[in-house]
Order: C-alpha cells, then sequence, then structure tokens
C-alpha cells in the first residue's frame, strides 16, 4: 500500500459508511481456477488484500464483481463475499438458466446484480439481456453493463425497457477524447436523468487518454454529477485487471472522486446514501 493510500484524504473527510462499489478477488487459482477461454489470465488478488486496502483508504462498505476470468462460476465472488461479511454485498454473472433455488441462494448469500461484460470473453452476450433481466426482477436486482460506450446511443431503447435498474460501469467506458457531446455519452446522461439507470464513477484511468491523474475524465463525472447525483456510485475496481498501464494509486483515485464532488453532501451521497439504495446496505 503507497504512502498515500495509508494517509487517507484531507476535507472533505471520507463519510461514515463509505462504499467502494466495484472491486474484484481473484484466486487462489487452486481452489477457484480460471475459465477456459478467458480473455486474459490476473494475478491472484487475495480477500485480505482488499481488506487492508479498505482500511486504508477508510472504506466500510464494498460490492464486489464477478469477473470475466470466472464466467458464470461465481464461487470466488461468494466466497469474498463471506468473508468480509454483512458489509460486502455482489455482482454474479449468471446464464438466465439457473433455478429460481440457485437464485435464491444468490441472493440470500448477497448478491444484488449480475453483469454483462461486452468487452471481455465471460458469461452471456447482450442477446439474453431481456431473459436475464426478466429473471431477476422479482429480486430486486439490476442488469450491470461493461459496454463501450459509443455503443450506447443504439442499445438505449433495449436498456429503457427493461424491467430492471440497468448499472453502467466506468464513466460510460469510452475514450475521453470523445467527449461529452458523443451520442453515447448523451444517452448515458439520458438513460441517468430518467431514473432507472446508475453510471459508476469508476476507470477514470480506463477512460483517460492522458494518463495519471486522468484529468481529461474529469468532463465525463462533472457532467453526470450535474445531470443525476442521486444515481451516482464510485468504485476503485482493484486490483485493476485487463489495463496495460501502471496500476493507478486507489488513494489518488479516491481523491479524484472528491474533488468530482467538490463538497461533504455530493460526496456522501456518492460514497453512501446512493449505494446504500442501490445494494440494499
Amino acid at each position: 500500500m503507497s504512502e498515500s493510500q495509508s494517509a487517507g484524504l484531507a476535507e472533505p473527510p471520507i463519510p461514515p459508511g463509505a462504499c467502494d462499489c466495484h472491486f474484484h478477488v481473484f484466486g487462489p487459482t487452486a481452489r477457484f481456477p480460471y475459465a477456459e477461454g478467458r480473455s486474459f489470465t490476473p494475478p491472484e488478488a487475495p480477500v485480505d488484500a482488499y481488506r487492508a486496502l479498505m482500511a486504508g483508504l477508510g472504506l466500510e462498505r464494498a460490492v464486489i464483481v464477478q469477473p470475466s476470468v470466472y464466467a458464470t462460476d461465481n464461487r470466488c465472488t461468494l466466497d469474498a463475499i463471506a468473508r468480509l461479511g454483512p458489509a460486502c454485498r455482489g455482482v454474479a454473472v449468471i446464464s438466465g438458466g439457473e433455478s429460481e433455488q440457485e437464485l435464491s441462494r444468490l441472493h440470500d448469500a448477497g448478491i444484488r446484480g449480475v453483469r454483462f461484460n461486452l468487452l471481455y470473453k465471460g458469461g452471456p452476450s447482450l442477446d439474453a439481456l431481456e431473459r436475464v433481466a426478466d429473471r431477476i426482477k422479482t429480486f430486486g436486482w439490476h442488469v450491470q453493463l461493461l459496454v463501450d460506450g459509443r455503443e450506447l446511443a443504439e442499445i438505449r431503447p433495449r436498456l429503457a425497457a427493461l424491467p430492471v435498474d440497468i448499472v453502467v460501469d466506468h464513466l460510460g467506458h469510452m475514450p475521453a477524447s470523445c467527449g461529452v457531446d458523443h451520442p453515447g455519452f448523451r444517452a448515458l446522461i439520458a438513460l441517468a436523468r430518467e431514473g432507472r439507470s446508475w453510471v459508476k464513477l469508476s476507470g477514470a484511468y480506463r477512460v483517460s487518454e492522458l494518463g495519471s491523474p486522468f484529468g481529461d475524465a474529469t468532463p465525463f463525472a462533472h457532467a453526470l454529477i450535474a445531470a443525476a447525483p442521486e444515481r451516482l456510485v464510485w468504485g476503485t475496481d482493484w486490483p485493476h485487471p485487463a489495463y496495460d498501464g501502471p496500476a493507478p494509486d486507489d488513494a489518488l483515485l479516491l481523491e479524484l472522486l472528491r474533488r468530482w464532488a467538490g463538497d461533504a453532501e455530493r460526496l456522501r451521497k456518492i460514497l453512501v446514501d446512493n449505494p446504500a439504495r442501490l445494494y440494499g446496505f
């Protein structure tokens, strides 16, 4: 952990109950082997290392997201939820063919959403979107999307018609040079304003084309905060898988959010109030 991570943040302080809404755990691979045909092979990233990160950043709640390398085998994700306890929720990957009993088991274990990863191999394609959404609606779960944001304008009607909420990863995950006037980003803003979609103010380093401190991602964040601050959450994206650049400093990413929020009230909304509503804390 870096010195800046240990030091925490100055003003406004990280509020009690702050939540990291996007992280992953990998391994141990002897217990939780990766799926065949995956797009990448990450190093192990254990629960204890993540727990130390939470403590260093002053975070009290967390949401683990099933990574593509495990496809629909959610055992590693469920194990992490159990080890982190009541302060943790999860987002699974399912095929849509699971029994009602299996979905109930996942819900009881802390699952609150299902992920469609359209950028990496593993899990269902968008062809299963409506079928999966119909299966999860009785549980109050949401659909989480990792998608190239330039495609959002095209698929917006399908998303808006779903019977469940939508959560879009990583500021829409489109190159920062596309700008806030790109049709895909305008579609993202519209979805958030319509009140059934959420956006993660995460992955600034994934959209930035300038590198650290990722200032070219700021216009996206500011536009989202101005449009729908009650529909935004944040995450570290630890341990930053499938990223070719230097691993970002998680404390810097939290500091970036603090600057985007601008004041303690908005920071609390994004870190505490919104995650509590979305994930049922």
